[in-house]
């Protein structure tokens, strides 16, 4: 059997995908109704759905190399689950600023994978964009809670080399070396197709205009359809409901809440563009609020001129006038990579380094056959919101694939023996806290034979 270090990364690695699932149902209690629970853990639950949801997508994401029993799944599920319960009754805590940053970082994600946020909002039946915002926002708490718990567990757990060299020697002796992918570190320079200050006051001046005509008695919902480009405004009208703890951009939900009702904002400025907002109604620590959105024009001459001024850098850099660190520092305008000289973190992992294997499929199209030292062709890109540029690719480091050498991958099989050394601890944390914790199996699963004391038998 597979080390349960591999079925957790895996895990890990669909959490989102499977919970965004559970989007399509209209209610989950009625889901609970006719699916069946196959275990209750303290108030969590694991649906009988949960275990082969889960399997599917072990197999798809391992490519067939990791194969496990409905037992094995539902142990690793009941192992989550028991994790998340104990953070609550240990008060773990996560803060509303770092759910709303993995929330975006995962929404980027998705874009990519899918090549739109309204791509992303049909796979999984979602209304808008805030659904599936406020969906992402709850499993990614619960996630954080879960990561959280096992970080207390674990917090002292280290290996010395010598842990780590009989480590790798008994995988050695067992022919078990793991082989080690493809990687890349890739560092990028970004130039933005910025509008002007006069296209910025054009916009200004626009929702001033509307901000007059409906504090005159226009009608909010009408002048938002008609001129606000937030896609969601077609189905909503441009109306949400507004709490401090919402995934919604810093600058939305601060002024949401500074406004009294009926109030018409002053135009106000956000990475999306430029809003103006009215407060229809506060229902305790809740808004409900209207906003327009307006985002500045970008002429195609701004374009053209923004791909120029990337395709000379990078010849100045090809030409020896720069170093790519220098024009980094000098040209780059993307505020996450700049200050690390341009470097790309893994959105997997939040490591600087990328698996070819499993990098996005458009990004290993422009990379997987360049050498160290190499760079991309320029090419045109769009974020999320809309923001259009070029940039390019610099090729910092690059190992081909190979079995796992002690020198060579020490900091890597190093993180593989800490991986196992913590495993073994929470799972004897896991045994004393089975004890205490509420356990009821269904009748089927019962029948299971775990590695742990699920079942709170007692000991002949």
């Amino acid at each position: 059997m597979l080390q349960k270090t591999t079925i957790l990364k895996h895990i890990n690695l669909i959490i989102f995908s499977f919970f965004l699932g559970f989007a399509n149902f209209s209610s989950f209690a009625q889901k609970v109704k006719i699916d069946g629970v196959a275990v209750v853990i303290g108030k969590n639950i694991v649906l009988n759905s949960d275990i082969e949801k889960f399997k599917q997508e072990i197999e798809k994401r391992s490519e067939g190399k990791i194969k496990i029993s409905d037992c094995e799944m539902l142990e690793e599920l009941m192992q989550q689950k028991l994790l998340s319960h104990h953070a609550v009754v240990d008060s773990i805590t996560v803060t509303d600023a770092e759910i709303t940053a993995n929330v975006d970082r995962n929404i980027a994600y998705f874009t990519q994978e899918f090549g739109s946020v309204d791509k992303v909002i049909k796979a999984y039946g979602f209304n808008s964009i805030e659904d599936l915002k406020n969906e992402i926002y709850n499993v990614e708490k619960d996630n954080m809670l879960i990561q959280r718990e096992q970080a207390k567990i674990t917090e002292k757990v280290d290996v010395t080399p010598e842990e780590v060299r009989l480590y790798f020697n008994g995988l050695k002796d067992k022919g078990e070396l793991p082989e080690i992918p493809a990687e890349v570190e890739i560092a990028q320079i970004v130039f933005k197709a910025i509008p002007s200050k006069e296209e910025d006051d054009r916009i200004i001046e626009k929702l001033n205009e509307l901000k007059t005509q409906i504090e005159e008695g226009a009608n909010f919902k009408m002048k938002a359809i008609i001129n606000s480009d937030d896609p969601g405004v077609t189905s909503n009208g441009g109306q949400y409901e507004v709490t401090k703890e919402s995934p919604f951009i810093k600058e939305f939900k601060e002024t949401a809440f500074s406004l009294d009702v009926g109030q018409v904002s002053k135009p106000f400025k956000s990475d999306y563009g430029y809003h103006i907002m009215q407060l229809h109604e506060i229902r305790g620590n809740k808004r409900v609020a209207s906003h327009i959105l307006m985002r500045p024009n970008v002429p195609d001459q701004l374009i053209n001129d923004t791909k120029i001024k990337a395709e000379k850098v990078k010849q100045d850099i090809l030409d020896g006038k720069i170093t790519f660190e220098e024009a980094v520092k000098q040209y780059s305008q993307d505020d996450d990579t700049k200050n690390d000289g341009g470097l790309i973190s893994n959105p997997y992992n939040g490591e600087s380094k990328f698996d070819l294997t499993r990098m996005d499929p458009d990004l290993y199209g422009r990379v997987a056959e360049l050498k160290k030292g190499e760079m991309t062709d320029v090419f045109f890109d769009q974020d999320q919101i809309g923001i259009k540029m070029f940039k390019f690719i610099f090729i910092r480091e690059r190992t081909d694939t190979h079995v796992a050498d002690l020198v060579q991958d020490y900091v890597k099989i190093q993180e593989l023996a800490l991986m196992k050394k913590k495993e073994e601890v929470i799972a004897k944390w896991s045994k004393e806290k089975i004890k205490d914790t509420y356990i009821k199996l269904s009748e089927i699963h019962n029948k299971c034979t775990f590695e742990k004391n699920w079942k709170k038998e007692t000991a002949n």
